[in-house]
C-alpha cells in the first residue's frame, strides 16, 4: 500500500473515531480495554490516555522500559501540536521528504512515530490523546484504532490499515 493510500485511511479513521462526550470514565474504559487486550495478547506496551496535559489512565506492562514512557510523551506532544495522529503526521512528513526537526521541533520533545491518536469530541475538537508504545509503530497505531473502534461501535475491519 502506498503512503497516500495509508493517509487516506488514516484521514477516514480520524474523521470516524470521534466522541459525542468525553470524561474520566470514558478514559478509564478505553485504557482498561487496551490493557486487557495487551495482557491477553502478551504485548509489552505502555498505555497513556490523557486530556490535554492531564493523565487520565496510564499502564506500563511487563517488557517495557522507561524509554517507552518517553516515546509516549513525545508522540502525545505531536498529537497536541498537530491535532492529527502521530503516524499520519510522520507519513505526511515522509511524503514531503521532511522531518519534525526540519519543521523546527525538537527531537527530544516530539516524535512522528505511530502510536498516538487524537481524542476528538464533536463540537469541541481535539481534547487529548491515547498513546501506545512498545510495538512497531504501525502496530501501535492499529491497536489504538482497534480500541477506539470497539469503544465507539465502529467497524474496525473497514478502518484498519492493511498489512504492510
Amino acid at each position: 500500500m502506498s503512503i497516500q493510500e495509508d493517509l487516506a485511511l488514516i484521514d477516514a479513521q480520524e474523521s470516524a473515531l470521534r466522541f459525542v462526550r468525553w470524561d474520566e470514565q470514558t478514559a478509564w474504559t478505553l485504557g482498561t480495554q487496551l490493557r486487557a487486550w495487551a495482557v491477553e495478547r502478551g504485548l509489552p506496551v505502555v498505555i497513556d490516555v490523557r486530556r490535554a496535559e492531564q493523565p487520565l489512565f496510564y499502564a506500563a506492562l511487563a517488557g517495557t522500559t522507561p524509554d517507552n514512557a518517553e516515546w509516549v510523551r513525545r508522540k502525545s506532544n505531536t498529537v497536541a501540536r498537530y491535532h492529527r495522529s502521530s503516524y499520519g503526521t510522520g507519513l505526511r512528513l515522509r511524503l514531503k521528504g521532511e522531518t519534525l526537526v526540519q519543521s523546527g521541533l525538537s527531537f527530544a520533545d516530539y516524535s512522528d512515530h505511530g502510536g498516538s491518536f487524537p481524542i476528538t469530541v464533536e463540537g469541541i475538537g481535539v481534547i487529548g490523546s491515547v498513546t501506545i508504545s512498545g510495538l512497531a509503530q504501525r502496530a501501535d497505531h492499529e491497536l489504538v484504532v482497534e480500541a477506539l473502534c470497539h469503544l465507539l461501535g465502529k467497524d474496525f475491519a473497514a478502518l484498519k490499515l492493511p498489512s504492510e
